[in-house]
Order: C-alpha cells, then sequence, then structure tokens
C-alpha cells in the first residue's frame, strides 16, 4: 500500500467531474487500499478519488471510533434523502476550515463493491452527511462551494497564509 498525495483547495483539479469505473479490477483494488491507508493516516473519515487526482467515481469512509469500519463505494449516486440536518464540516483538501452545511438526514444510496456488485442502502447522520460530502467531490464540487463568495475568499487567504508559513518553517528547518 501506497499513502497518496492529497489535492487542497483551490487546485482546479478538485474541479474535475468523476467518471463512471467501468474495470474492477486488480488496479481498483490498489487504488482502493493506497486510498484506505492514505484516508486513516490523514487522519479523515471520508475520500473521494478525486482528492488524490483520480478522476474515477470512487470513494471510501469509514465513520467509526476505532478505524474498524470501513466502506468502499464505486460509482454511487443518491436515490432519494430526506429530512435535513446542519452539520460542522471539515475536509482533507481544505485542511484546518471548518464551516456549517446543510445536508439531507438520511439518503438511499446505489452504488457498486469493489467487484462490482450493485446494492442499495439507507445511511443516516454522519454517515449520511459524509457519503454527501464525498459525492459532492466526485461532481466537482467542495463544501467550500456552499459558503458565500466572502466566506470563500476568507477560507482560500487562510490556506495562503498557512502555506506559506510552513512553506518558511521548511525552510528555516533545512538551514539549521
Amino acid at each position: 500500500m501506497a499513502k497518496l498525495d492529497i489535492l487542497e483547495f483551490p487546485d482546479p483539479r478538485l474541479k474535475t467531474v468523476a467518471s463512471e469505473v467501468k474495470s474492477f479490477d486488480i488496479h481498483l483494488k490498489t487504488l482502493i487500499e493506497d486510498m484506505l491507508e492514505t484516508m486513516y493516516s490523514a487522519p479523515g473519515i471520508g475520500l473521494a478519488a478525486t482528492q488524490v487526482n483520480v478522476h474515477e467515481r470512487l470513494l471510501v469512509l469509514d465513520i467509526s471510533e476505532d478505524q474498524s469500519c470501513p466502506r468502499v463505494y464505486v460509482n454511487p449516486e443518491v436515490l432519494s434523502e430526506s429530512g435535513e440536518q446542519d452539520c460542522e464540516e471539515g475536509c482533507l483538501s481544505v485542511p484546518g476550515i471548518y464551516a456549517r452545511v446543510k445536508r439531507a438526514e438520511s439518503v438511499i444510496v446505489k452504488a457498486q463493491d469493489p467487484t462490482g456488485i450493485f446494492f442499495e442502502e439507507q445511511l443516516e447522520n454522519l454517515h449520511a452527511v459524509c457519503i454527501q460530502h464525498e459525492i459532492d467531490h466526485l461532481n466537482g464540487r467542495l463544501f467550500v462551494d456552499y459558503l458565500s463568495p466572502l466566506k470563500r475568499n476568507m477560507v482560500r487567504r487562510k490556506l495562503e497564509k498557512q502555506r506559506k508559513v510552513a512553506a518558511q518553517d521548511a525552510e528555516e528547518h533545512r538551514l539549521i
């Protein structure tokens, strides 16, 4: 397994709409394993292939406390949704930033497993939020897109400042 690089906002590749997965082969199995390792080490509870610059409709998630319930969704789609919840969300592609986003409280999702077998399941609460967030990534949308333009620009500036400070710290440590 290999840890993958996670794209960060405002990288334009995060806006790419993912294509349908058609080959359920060893490449897909390896990508799933690498994505799970990347998600767990980040640490996060969800990761879409788009975030690791693979533009295929694949996502992994694990909302368990002890990282014991990895879930894989290939070609996921929301069939129906109900209710509404207002949750604070974060994202591995927008590190250190959190914002409130309205999502459906419950969704019915249709997807395929890593072998190509179709399944449907009803997800609620955090699980529902997570899958909606990750499907948004596959559709080229980030949670910051739900924010006002003013707040989105504030997020962009804050991330730029964080990257600049991190680069300066790295340079100082290299000189020592």
